[in-house]
């Protein structure tokens, strides 16, 4: 009988129901696409996140140099000896520690590998490889002047008068690179246990002591370098063993730790220190613990990290994360509203036929519950309508919305520009500290996603039903008898 009777109205008032079930359709479509579209935004800010520090590391250490412990940068190079200076090249290539980074020996982290709050460590070394070319300046012949060419064969100017003519220097060229020394020990923690291996392979633990190198996509495209080529690095020849990608965090290079620090001469030596907290809930306690072992350090945490993102994936999620949640709710709220008043509108147009009901023994509790189950059906079908809006709403967004940009630091070794003790080297090399990625939004409508869109749609059902069905309690079976329809 009740179900018969809640088919019977319904298909009465087939064009009431459509109206309640699609207002209520709008707010949980909205809701569903808002949340994904958060979902994937905080996706997209965790791969930009991991690209940086790995996906197993969670925090990482640095220490700026002390002033004045890290002199100026110099490349002193001479002319070489001959019968003919003037058509004399010189070359130099030199691996140099990040500008303005201060090292740590290996015992500092095996100490914070050793805190309670810490899964692992593992220590990395930054790099920068600059290798400068060129020939020596020439004198112009005809002049009395007695100019010289200083180190490097840049030319100061002579005695000799308006007569001399200036020395003409060819062009210099400078040629520069990042290299990444890996810790092989904990192949879990650092910035390589993200990447994708496109070509070759990874690092294995037996190649702590190779002459081994992975390189970043986008540099061995550039250089023309693949698996099993060679590259040289201040001298020394390297065997490519594979090329990664998702290497965003700014390094062209990784090497095994131990060929690193003999590259730049610093034995036992790293510039940062990967950890990997014991669970999520553990990072903050990690860090509390890493800050007292090293209390002149920096350490960073993701969510430190993420707040120096920037860009217009920042803006996005902001814009999903306060403007477009409160949107959602206020029109969910709306709907919830607007399938009420239908609900009530609807009993009291109805005041005739449960005043009858009434009169005929129906007992109030009767009529609430037949109330409220036409609600509900008006609800799970706004829930159903609402989830494929929200599907329509998200592929509508993955499909239209432009590559957002994230601007972030070029990782742990992004301090490598004028530091407290760094050299000559500034603003080139602090500029690029800083560099935009593009990222691409992948939004997706998950199970929870969908069961909390339909529990949303039987709530508003319900509250709409609830509403109704306490207009329709206080109907007294006399009113039937007032009422001519």
């Amino acid at each position: 009988m009740f179900l018969t009777y809640l088919r019977r109205e319904l298909r009465r008032r087939r064009r009431q129901a459509i109206v309640v079930a699609l207002g209520l359709a709008l707010g949980i479509g909205l809701t569903v696409t808002v949340t994904a579209l958060s979902a994937g935004v905080q996706a997209a800010q965790q791969s930009v996140l991991h690209s940086l520090y790995g996906v197993g590391t969670d925090i990482s250490v640095t220490q700026q140099a002390t002033r004045g412990s890290g002199g100026p940068q110099r490349f002193d190079v001479q002319r070489q000896r001959g019968s003919d200076q003037s058509r004399k090249s010189f070359s130099t290539d030199r691996v140099t520690a990040g500008i303005g980074l201060q090292s740590f020996d290996a015992a500092t982290v095996a100490k914070v590998a050793r805190q309670p709050h810490v899964s692992a460590a593992a220590g990395g070394l930054s790099l920068t490889d600059v290798k400068v070319d060129g020939k020596f300046a020439q004198q112009q012949s005809g002049g009395q002047g007695t100019g010289r060419g200083g180190p490097g064969g840049f030319a100061r100017g002579g005695s000799g008068g308006a007569s001399g003519a200036a020395p003409s220097q060819p062009p210099i060229n400078v040629d520069t690179y990042s290299i990444a020394g890996v810790d092989l020990s904990a192949p879990g923690v650092g910035p390589l246990s993200s990447v994708r291996v496109t070509a070759g392979r990874s690092f294995a633990s037996s190649d702590a002591k190779g002459k081994v190198a992975v390189l970043a996509s986008g540099f061995a495209k550039q250089r023309g370098l693949a698996k099993g080529k060679t590259l040289t690095v201040a001298g020394t020849k390297f065997t490519v063993v594979g090329v990664v990608s998702g290497a965003d965090q700014g390094s062209d290079v990784y090497l095994p730790l131990a060929a690193a620090q003999g590259l730049a001469n610093l034995p036992g030596k790293v510039t940062t220190i990967y950890v990997k907290a014991t669970s999520a809930s553990a990072v903050d306690a990690a860090g509390g613990e890493v800050r007292k072992v090293l209390p002149k350090a920096t350490v960073t945490s993701s969510s430190d990290l993420a707040g120096e993102v920037s860009g217009s994936l920042s803006g996005a999620a902001s814009l999903a994360g306060n403007l477009g949640r409160w949107l959602a709710v206020v029109v969910l709220i709306a709907a919830f509203v607007t399938a009420a008043l239908f609900t009530v509108s609807a009993v009291s147009r109805r005041i005739r036929e449960f005043g009858t009901l009434k009169a005929l023994g129906w007992r109030t509790r009767r009529i609430v519950g037949q109330v409220l189950g036409e609600a509900l059906v008006q609800g799970v079908l706004g829930g159903v309508l609402g989830v494929a809006l929200g599907f329509l709403g998200t592929y509508l967004v993955n499909r239209l919305a432009p590559a957002l940009t994230a601007t972030m630091p070029s990782g742990p070794a992004g301090g490598a520009g004028a530091g407290p003790g760094g050299g000559r080297f500034g603003g080139g090399f602090a500029r690029a500290a800083q560099h935009t990625v593009e990222v691409h939004l992948a939004a997706s409508v998950t199970i929870g996603t969908v069961v909390l869109a339909v529990a949303l749609a039987v709530a508003g059902g319900l509250i709409a039903g609830g509403f109704g069905g306490w207009r329709a309690a206080r109907l007294r079976p006399a009113d039937a008898l007032r009422r001519v329809d």
